[in-house]
């Protein structure tokens, strides 16, 4: 149970992707019959399709708000519609682990973040009150899961004491194609992927940029992600302008999958200086394709990038730290090479789709096992 795209190969956000990955590598198994169920609000796609060995069950959007579509009326036929296939074992993800709060069946729950951080951000009107709400469902919600994957040890961290079932650490799948990513690198091309607002720090890092460029770095920053905040976007443009970055900063916009895999392919470093995150895709992504990383000394990311090895950690809120890790790797090409080099040897044991599939498969089991024992 997840946020599953009406095109599969077009994914459009990190648990999205995130989904794609993990159930196209868990059908691989000869013992796993694998069922996706999926509502959309801003889709009008229903009933039951198949995706490959994979039937894809999609429900009408319930009604309502997020938060009330996840306690309220999708709870409702969320559970009804489970009672009538009446799945071995469940796996609900992000909002649907609310869903199937209660539910006397195998269950298996992966956070992917923290909706009440997100909202609390997000510069909508009272999100500083419905953030304080989120966090209070998304909290008695993690009480009631019997198992739960936690794709971060920052996500572990926010279990503790709270969780009352098994916590395993399991990280996202990326795509295995990232893998296969051909390196043409456009030498002082800085690429970055996130959703345009506060949280994902994007000023600061367009600021840090302009520092590069100030010291007379012969560079480009490429900003690739959807705008969430008008007003944040708005001061983005002006400080581009006044800054007189206009030609070395390019906005993307919503770019194709395929489009982030052809940036990552001429890319000389990935940076994403984040206020907060889990376990970023764009950052997996990066490393299994061997390009070196900068990004935030906080949250999930000190887990993913080893500082001085794979990439460079750095304080988000400090935008000379950060243009200095990015000009290291700027003028040193034999640093780059070895950093994404061993970005790709890490990514490849924790991050390929095989190996995630196979570790999630396994949890599988032991909940069915507990279950039983139950």
């Amino acid at each position: 149970m997840t946020s599953f795209p009406d095109d599969p190969e077009a994914p459009g956000g990190g648990v999205e992707a995130v989904s794609v990955n993990l159930v196209k590598a868990l059908a691989e198994f000869k013992d796993l019959d694998i069922d996706v169920i999926t509502t959309r609000q801003d889709s009008y796609a229903s009933g039951t399709e198949s995706w490959g060995k994979v039937n894809i069950h999609r429900l009408p959007w319930a009604g309502g708000s997020m938060l009330r579509n996840a306690v309220g009326p999708g709870r409702r036929q969320m559970q009804e519609y489970l009672s009538k296939i009446k799945p071995d074992i469940i796996h609900a993800h992000d909002t649907y682990g609310l869903m199937v709060k209660g539910l006397a069946m195998p269950r298996v729950f992966t956070i992917h973040g923290f909706i009440y951080t997100n909202t609390k951000f997000s510069g909508t009107r009272f999100s500083w009150l419905r953030s304080r709400i989120w966090k209070y469902i998304e909290m008695t919600g993690w009480v009631d899961q019997p198992h739960i994957i936690s794709i971060s040890p920052v996500v572990r961290e926010h279990l503790t004491g709270i969780a009352a079932g098994v916590v395993y650490d399991i990280d996202n799948p990326v795509n295995e194609r990232c893998f296969e990513i051909k390196r043409r690198e456009c030498k002082g091309r800085i690429f970055s992927a996130a959703k345009i607002y506060p949280l994902k720090n994007t000023l600061g890092l367009i600021k840090s940029f302009g520092k590069l460029i100030e010291n007379g770095f012969d560079c480009e920053l490429r900003l690739a992600g959807g705008i969430r905040d008008e007003s944040y976007m708005q001061t983005i443009r002006k400080w581009i302008l006044l800054s007189g970055l206009t030609d070395h900063v390019h906005l993307l916009g919503n770019i194709s999958t395929e489009q982030v895999w052809e940036e990552l392919s001429s890319a000389t470093i990935f940076a994403l200086v984040s206020l907060d995150e889990g376990s970023p895709m764009g950052i997996e992504e990066a490393m299994a394709a061997g390009v070196p990383v900068v990004t935030s000394n906080r949250c999930g990311m000190p887990y993913m990038v080893r500082d001085g090895e794979s990439g460079f950690l750095v304080d988000p809120n400090n935008p000379d730290d950060i243009a200095r890790r990015l000009g290291q790797l700027l003028k040193d090409d034999k640093l780059c090479r070895s950093m994404g080099a061993k970005g790709r040897e890490i990514a490849l044991d924790r991050f390929h789709p095989a190996k995630v599939a196979a570790r999630t498969r396994e949890v599988y089991l032991h909940a069915i096992e507990d279950f039983k024992r139950k």
